[in-house]
């Protein structure tokens, strides 16, 4: 019993952590902030954070890890190799979840984001509009698939971008329609 509290007071303390962490970053970059002021904020001593992180940096990565993980959870339950894959679902899924961490992710993927964090997101959302090109992908060469799944990804993610600086005023649904109707569609969507 006495594993469980701990468990619950040590998620509780990285939350609080995190949030302070955030908080300090939406003010400046992350080498402009100092352990003392997310201890401060956080209202824990150094040595709690030092328990738990190795410095600001690390605490980035692992909620950049936490992140990706939470993403892949997410779409675990969809097989883009199923003939019933419907391409939107997880497109919806992404978007549901970045909306739900959107203070996050406006730190994360816009203005001072770490590139490694975006690439990886860029993975993700590449590998379920690769689905898109899967039929003609034997007719492509795998360069040319490569380069059109890293396009359909980085779109995406200036997509959703957009989105969030805009304050995600359009309905996840609309937006999951229009990143997949432009990952069908390509050029025609402009014709």
């Amino acid at each position: 019993m006495k594993e469980k509290r701990n468990d619950r007071r040590v998620r509780y303390t990285k939350m609080v952590i995190k949030q302070s962490f955030i908080k300090l970053l939406k003010q400046k970059s992350i080498s402009k902030i100092s352990i003392k002021e997310i201890c401060e904020d956080a209202d824990i001593n150094r040595a709690t954070f030092y328990s738990h992180y190795k410095n600001q940096y690390d605490l980035l990565k692992q909620i950049e890890n936490e992140t990706i993980n939470d993403i892949n959870q997410y779409l675990s339950s969809y097989d883009s190799k199923s003939k019933n894959y419907i391409p939107f679902d997880p497109i919806e899924k992404i978007l549901e979840y970045i909306k739900k961490n959107s203070e996050l992710f406006n730190l994360l993927i816009n203005s001072n984001g770490d590139t490694n964090f975006q690439q990886e997101i860029i993975k993700i959302i590449g590998q379920q509009n690769i689905a898109l090109i899967n039929d003609n992908i034997n007719l492509l060469k795998k360069e040319e698939a490569e380069y059109i799944f890293y396009f359909l990804a980085s779109g995406s993610i200036g997509i959703i971008q957009k989105w969030l600086r805009e304050g995600m005023k359009k309905p996840i649904k609309e937006m999951a329609e229009f990143i997949l109707a432009i990952s069908i569609n390509g050029r025609k969507f402009f014709d």
